[in-house]
């Protein structure tokens, strides 16, 4: 006892107080003014389902600032919801063991689009094709379309391309190249989409067969609009998906808080970044 004293620099009455005194576990950690953020964080749950505690807490944060109120920690955020069972179920599932090396993010804006297409399925077995372009910098959706009980003509691409050209830029050819990546589908690699790129000064590239990683930045879209969007939607028909679409897309990239973006949303970033 005498060496353990001594080592730590204390009195051995104080080493044997400790001794003798019942330890009393610590309950989980809380504050008072947890209380007042339950509200919003519920509410923010409750209109996406699908959000883990980084992007409810992006969206707490920014309802916050426009209110003038200091922002919460995500670590705060996740021991509320943790508390009240609001967080998101663990995934369990394994992850294929092969990679991709391939750099698909571009460090400015109008550098590389992406372009790829998706189906969502209504439940009287209808089907929505939807085509899109985003800018694989800010991710914002440039431009898109969309057809029920159809397929993707070629037509369709070169008509996103001339619209997202005079989206961005304002002219029907771009002032310095810009890549549009796309996959090997039959409407990208036509002739006429060929002509038409290369009018526009687009410059086309396409993934390798079999690797949608090389087109990460358009399958991660493609995943967030079926699972934040569409899997928590009813759709009888697809009427209802044609009609949903506008909303949808333009809550994506006015709303929807993005990691790669510091959980700011496409829009919000493009702001910032001006």
């Amino acid at each position: 006892m005498s060496a353990v004293a001594l080592t730590l620099n204390v009195a051995r009455s104080h080493i044997n107080e400790r001794r003798g005194r019942a330890v009393k576990p610590r309950g989980p950690y809380r504050k008072v003014e947890d209380a007042e953020f339950l509200a919003p964080i519920r509410a923010i749950v409750d209109a996406r389902p699908t959000y883990g505690y980084r992007r409810v807490t992006a969206l707490l944060n920014r309802r916050l600032r426009a209110e003038g109120q200091p922002t919460v920690n995500a670590k705060r955020v996740l021991r509320i919801m943790q508390h009240h069972g609001l967080t998101l179920e663990r995934h369990t599932a394994r992850r294929p063991g092969r990679t991709h090396d391939g750099i698909v993010v571009a460090l400015r804006s109008n550098v590389r689009w992406c372009s790829d297409h998706l189906e969502i399925h209504a439940r009287n077995r209808e089907v929505v094709r939807i085509l899109f372009v985003l800018d694989a910098c800010d991710r914002e959706i440039i431009a898109w379309s969309a057809v029920a009980n159809a397929g993707i003509s070629g037509e369709m691409v070169r008509d996103l391309m001339v619209a997202a050209v005079e989206r961005r830029f304002g002219t029907t050819k771009v002032p310095h190249a810009v890549e549009w990546l796309s996959d090997n589908g039959s409407a990208y690699i036509a002739k006429d989409t060929a002509n038409t790129a290369r009018a526009l000064g687009l410059m086309l590239l396409f993934t390798p067969v079999r690797s949608p990683e090389s087109n990460g930045m358009s399958e991660a879209f493609v995943k967030t609009l079926k699972r934040d969007y569409a899997s928590i939607t009813v759709l009888p028909d697809a009427a209802t998906i044609l009609a949903l679409l506008p909303d949808w897309i333009e809550d994506y990239c006015e709303v929807h808080p993005h990691s790669g973006l510091k959980f700011r949303s496409p829009r919000e970033f493009i702001r910032l970044s001006a």
